[in-house]
């Protein structure tokens, strides 16, 4: 027979809305699973996220302790929310590289990094690489970069 080991604190991620958490899914289930009270997380998300516009998507790191106690990480929206935002399609293409939603300029990708660098994951990269990387999602989502 096995013994349990020591309990090691959880990692879960989601994506909730900026000023509408609730304890619905997928917040109350995803953190009632783990044993944490979704209400608590909420209220200190809607209550951290108060500056940002409601409803903007929101990636989210939250850190289950042992004890039940929780700890959470905001990040930047995704790329691709910014992406379709900018240039107002629904959603990208279906054959990425063969067919082209429409198109965004250079002057948008750098502004878009220059948010995404405020991410703790791409502070020691370089503006340009950022840049880069959002051109690939420009490229998944059908999206044609002019200059």
């Amino acid at each position: 027979m096995s013994k349990a080991g020591p309990a090691r604190t959880q990692l879960v991620r989601l994506l909730v809305p900026a000023g509408k958490a609730s304890p619905s899914p997928p917040v109350g289930p995803a953190l009632g699973a783990k044993g944490v009270k979704s209400m608590d997380f909420c209220k200190e998300f809607n209550a951290r996220t108060s500056h940002v516009q409601p409803g903007i998507p929101i990636p989210t790191l939250i850190t289950v302790h042992p004890d039940r106690s929780f700890a959470f990480i905001t990040k930047t929206p995704p790329t691709s929310y910014f992406l379709k935002k900018t240039t107002g399609i629904e959603k990208g293409v279906g054959k990425p590289g063969h067919e082209t939603s429409g198109s965004i300029s250079l002057k948008h990708i750098y502004e878009i990094a220059k948010i995404k660098q405020a991410d703790d994951h791409l502070k020691h990269l370089p503006l340009e690489s950022i840049a880069r990387m959002v051109l690939g999602s420009c490229k998944s989502l059908g999206l044609k970069a002019v200059p």
